[in-house]
């Protein structure tokens, strides 16, 4: 698949993929902290948070994400990165955007 991305975009697509989990990690952390535990939407990270803590949850879920990620830009799979951001950026930082300045 790389052969079809213009050089670079690969990069690119990895860069933006590891902005939203960091982005997504804040938003979810501070949405923790002022909402409350209640508004975890993901019961896997809602379980996460109930064992390990807002802190240790978030970082441990995040840096899951992050090496995934890292793993299908280094498989050559870019679209799936691609597909995975813009979902991250719809289900995640859409949602915390509205929940937390809104």
């Amino acid at each position: 698949m790389s052969a079809i991305l213009p050089t670079g975009l690969g990069n690119a697509i990895l860069v933006a993929f590891l902005l939203a989990q960091a982005a997504d990690g804040v938003f979810t952390y501070v949405g923790l902290a002022t909402v409350g535990n209640w508004i975890e939407g993901n019961p896997l990270i809602a379980v996460l948070v109930g064992t390990l803590g807002r802190g240790a949850a978030v970082a441990c879920s995040k840096l899951f994400a992050a090496t995934l990620g890292i793993v299908l830009h280094l498989a050559d799979v870019h679209h799936a990165v691609a597909v995975l951001t813009i979902l991250y950026v719809v289900v995640a930082l859409i949602p915390w955007t509205a929940v937390l300045f809104l």
